[in-house]
């Protein structure tokens, strides 16, 4: 624990300006209510410097400095989150739903932002199998657990990791698709619900630091920074 009278230093974020593996982290501090600073890739020079300093274990970002460590690969950063802030349930039963249903809505996020890397049409098509792979997989699944638990959240009776990505997940899709809910009832109160926890609604507040979706320049930028 730090000393009285000592401020912790805030987690330090480094990754691309927008959207992609940084979102998710971006999304469980500000739902536990951590402020972080962030550092945007924008340049090959600052990539290489990062591999120097042998900060980039597999010579790959997000990278997050927190409580004296150097953190790389998203699910471990995610994982080690959780934990922290008390959002990885209350037991090991708990845990791995949580960490099963979070890996769950990562696989779809993720589907999402490779789309964006292709050519136009290859995108367009990507971007319409997410979406009906949300209505038909992952939705689906969702709702028929939220109506069996009959609680507010997904595991247990407490706000949990899993919670704080399904809605990352849900929104990202409702940007693609502005009625992917309208057989899901229960998703569509769950959205309510979570978006107007305290943290997450200033989260969602325009002006703070959600990223946007990824752009050509954002496209641009990473493979310039990684040779792509």
């Amino acid at each position: 624990k730090p000393k009285p009278g000592v401020i912790a230093a805030k987690p330090k974020l480094c990754y691309f300006c927008g959207r992609c593996r940084m979102e998710s982290i971006h999304w469980l501090l500000a739902a536990a209510g951590v402020e972080f600073e962030e550092e945007f890739l924008e340049t090959r020079e600052q990539y290489e410097k990062l591999q120097k300093d042998g900060h980039l274990l597999f010579g790959q970002v997000p990278l997050v400095e927190i409580d004296g460590m150097v953190l790389t690969q998203t699910r471990a950063i995610l994982s080690y989150l959780a934990a922290k802030y008390n959002l990885r349930g209350k037991d090991l039963k708990e845990a791995v739903r949580i960490d099963m249903y979070a890996d769950g809505t990562l696989d779809l996020m993720m589907m999402i932002a490779q789309a964006v890397f292709k050519p136009p049409e290859e995108k367009e098509e990507d971007l319409a199998l997410v979406v009906q792979k949300a209505k038909t997989r992952y939705f689906p699944v969702f709702e028929k657990i939220l109506k069996d638990h009959g609680e507010d959240f997904l595991v247990g009776n407490t706000f949990s990791w899993a919670d704080i990505q399904l809605l990352e997940a849900i929104l990202m899709v409702e940007e693609l698709n502005a009625s992917v809910l309208s057989d899901f009832p229960l998703l569509k109160a769950f959205k309510t619900r979570i978006s107007n926890m305290p943290t997450i609604k200033k989260f969602l507040q325009p002006g703070r630091q959600r990223q946007p979706p990824p752009d050509g320049r954002y496209v641009e930028v990473v493979r310039n920074v990684l040779q792509l």
